[in-house]
């Protein structure tokens, strides 16, 4: 088992906090939490996982510093229901754009994305007029990631809940409109950076009746 040190980006967000904690948890690999402010800091330092304040709208080289000596980075930010457009633009699109951009300088090649559930020009077309500014800015995230030379996975997961996690997915390129919870999406993408099968794979997860590795092993 190869040893990973992981950049979570967005560790702060509640899919970002079960992540540290599972990957700290593993006692194999460690996590760098990437936290907008210092206050936020106490959660990660009591699970023992490394700390870097860097806000996505700083400049490219604050991140790249940031995934300095990482093997992956995980981009699980977001900018929030009660945020304007502007913050969307600011963090969904920009922000993960620089964040590949300093993946890239900093010379690390793997990287996880957590999307929105359909990001297709179709969702576009059908989303409300205050949701549809947030799929556009995944859907020209995951263009600019495909694009990419990165060795890149897209988590497009389903409704997201605070359910305890179940350890059951299911999980395919197209999948029926459902539920997951954060924890299990936690799990999901843990699994997607200990499978470098997953690299390259684009799909949606939902909560299922199969082991999450087993189901990434079947993408």
């Amino acid at each position: 088992m190869v040893i990973l040190k992981i950049l979570v980006v967005g560790a702060n967000g509640q899919i970002g906090k079960h992540l540290v904690k599972q990957i700290q948890d593993s006692g194999k690999h460690t996590a760098r939490a990437m936290i907008r402010k210092q206050e936020q800091a106490s959660y990660f330092n009591e699970l023992g996982a490394e700390t870097v304040i860097v806000d996505l709208e700083d400049e490219v080289a604050a991140i790249t510093k940031a995934a300095d000596d990482v093997d992956a980075v995980v981009f699980t930010a977001g900018s929030g229901p009660k945020t304007g457009k502007d913050k969307t633009l600011m963090v969904d699109l920009d922000g993960a754009v620089k964040t590949m951009e300093a993946t890239k300088a900093a010379g690390v090649n793997r990287f996880v994305m957590v999307s929105s559930f359909d990001t297709s020009r179709e969702a576009i077309q059908r989303a409300s007029s205050s949701f549809a500014p947030y799929v556009v800015a995944k859907h020209y995230a995951d263009e600019w990631l495909r694009s990419t030379n990165l060795d890149y996975t897209i988590v497009h997961p389903g409704l997201l809940t605070n359910d305890p996690g179940t350890g059951k997915v299911h999980a395919a390129t197209k999948v029926e409109r459902g539920e997951i919870p954060r924890e299990d999406v936690a799990s999901v993408i843990f699994g997607c950076l200990e499978d470098d099968t997953t690299i390259g794979k684009d799909f949606q997860t939902v909560t299922g009746e199969t082991e999450m590795k087993q189901a990434l092993q079947k993408l």
